[in-house]
């Protein structure tokens, strides 16, 4: 357990004045960013604005306390919308707090696993297609609100789309109007200072225009009851097989999606302050920040990347800041939360409208359209399908294409050939055949790449198409870096038939990974340790004392 510590225990060493002064500083100012946020994705996910407050001050509490980043911030995010909305439309909360209960016991098993690294074996069109794909749906759910209409919206993209086309009749051009001073605030604001947020800027902006002029638009409290001040009510979710059986799927998606995301907002933390995460402990701390978070009312969290990298620009040097953020919250929630009932629904959609803007990596599609096509490929296929679909079938479908893709690429470089003192390549060496004595009946293949399931054919088929029977057969591979079950079945079949027709086999230079697979299937043992030999010269010396 040693391998698993907080990020925050080596940055309070030699923790100074100054320090804490920049973490105050940089969690006041996130917090504030982090207001509108967590109320707008937690009305988006489909329930109350105080259950996304509680679940950014146990998130940022907890993360902060217990993660493997010295500088993330944990929260409610865009990414998990989609896939929580739909679980409160099919479930209700109840079932979205087993989930998230389910995806952060899952999450802290990674940890525990070290499985910190899963990250790197998510190609990146995936990554960029399914964040695009959620962009595209944050963005079409929060036209709703936007344009006033107040309809309940669809669980997907096309139904939400037509949904909006037929009700342009119903436009508020308050709300639009009050949604265009948010969107121009937060573009104009940081030309005037950069020190308050845009975010909560326009918001107060918005507020003040729409109680000065007097309209009658959507509110938090109009919509919601206000937000209560106060501690929250504890909760703890109704558990029984079935109900864990039917959400299990869902708990894998939050799971995946937790995992995905707060990884990259640490790995985007590293770049920006040429620091090193933790994954284990971060996967850890994130999980048990959603074991926590239903308890309290609250949603499934994870590293935010947007704020993440607020915090760091605001100057933070420790996860006391990211605390410090989470207690911004705390007191928002227990003092001042009848003055959010205030905010109009239009001013929140018009910020998560920008974020989902931000969000979208279209300049990914440029980059792979000019890049290989199969991958431009991938990255279309898992943004549609997410956006049309959802978002588990999206990534999943992204998955397989860039795993088959991968596997027909590796297949491509694995050759098995025939070598002829003709056909040699190689120059004078042990390894090479050029100006050697080669005895009569004796074969040599040069295997070259990794022998795995979708290359054993070749091997198959270069013995097939050799001719004749040997007296014996030399496989040269120094240049075949690993061997899965079937290359080894395949390898095995090879053997044997070479075998039965009285050919003597021997195996050059093999690699340590191939070496460790043939151990321990035992075909060394069936072969025979003297049959591996160091290079060609030593295999075609044992060839002639057999002959001899």
């Amino acid at each position: 357990m040693r391998t698993f510590f907080p990020a925050l225990l080596p940055a309070l060493r030699n923790y100074r004045r100054a320090d804490f002064l920049a973490d105050l500083g940089a969690g006041l100012t996130v917090g504030v960013i982090a207001l509108p946020l967590a109320i707008g994705f937690a009305i988006a996910s489909g329930v109350s604005p105080q259950q996304g407050l509680w679940t950014g001050i146990i998130a940022g509490v907890v993360v902060g306390l217990l993660g493997g980043s010295r500088f993330q911030i944990a929260g409610p995010t865009g990414a998990f919308v989609p896939v929580l909305f739909s679980i409160v439309a099919q479930h209700g909360y109840d079932g979205l707090a087993l989930a998230t209960m389910m995806a952060g016991a899952m999450l802290i098993m990674l940890g525990a696993l070290k499985m910190g690294r899963i990250l790197k074996f998510f190609p990146y069109p995936v990554v960029a297609g399914f964040t695009s794909g959620i962009a595209v749906i944050i963005f079409c759910g929060q036209l709703n609100e936007f344009l006033g209409l107040g309809l309940k919206m669809p669980e997907h993209v096309p139904q939400q789309v037509a949904a909006l086309v037929n009700h342009l009749g119903l436009i508020r051009w308050q709300a639009v109007a009050l949604g265009g001073l948010t969107l121009a605030v937060n573009a104009l604001w940081p030309r005037i200072t950069g020190r308050v947020p845009p975010s909560i800027v326009a918001v107060i902006a918005a507020t003040l225009a729409a109680h000065l002029a007097g309209w009658h638009v959507a509110t938090i409290g109009s919509k919601f009851g206000g937000i209560p001040s106060g501690w929250p009510q504890w909760h703890f979710p109704t558990v029984s097989l079935d109900a864990m059986r039917t959400l299990m799927g869902a708990a894998f998606t939050i799971a995946s999606l937790g995992a995905i995301e707060s990884l990259l907002s640490a790995m985007v933390a590293d770049g920006m302050t040429d620091t090193r995460h933790n994954p284990n402990q971060e996967l850890l701390a994130q999980g048990l920040a959603n074991l926590l978070s239903p308890l309290a009312g609250g949603i499934a969290a994870t590293g935010a990347i947007a704020r993440t990298a607020a915090n760091i620009r605001s100057g933070a040097r420790s996860p006391v800041a990211g605390i410090v953020h989470a207690l911004v919250l705390l007191v928002v929630a227990l003092a001042a939360a009848p003055l959010v009932s205030f905010i109009p629904l239009a001013a929140l959609s018009a910020v998560l409208l920008l974020v989902a803007f931000r969000m979208a990596e279209w300049h990914t599609f440029v980059e792979l359209w000019r890049g290989p096509r199969a991958d431009f490929g991938v990255l279309v296929t898992a943004f549609g399908l997410t956006v049309v679909f959802d978002l588990t079938i999206g990534v999943g479908a992204g998955m397989f294409m860039a795993v088959v893709l991968f596997m027909r690429q590796m297949e491509e470089v694995t050759h098995v050939r025939i070598v002829t003192p003709d056909s040699e390549v190689e120059g004078p060496g042990s390894h090479s055949i050029l100006g050697k004595d080669v005895p009569p009946g004796v074969m040599l293949f040069r295997i070259e790449g990794p022998l795995f399931f979708a290359a054993a054919e070749k091997l198959e088929q270069a013995l097939a198409s050799s001719g004749g029977v040997p007296r014996a057969v030399i496989f040269r591979m120094r240049n075949v870096p690993a061997m899965d079950a079937s290359g080894l079945h395949a390898f095995e079949v090879a053997i044997d038939k070479l075998h039965r027709g009285r050919a003597k086999v021997f195996l050059t230079a093999v690699q340590p990974q191939p070496m460790k697979v043939m151990y321990e299937s035992g075909l060394v043992d069936r072969l025979g340790i003297h049959k591996f030999c160091a290079d060609t010269d030593h295999a075609l010396e044992r060839v002639r004392e057999l002959a001899a």
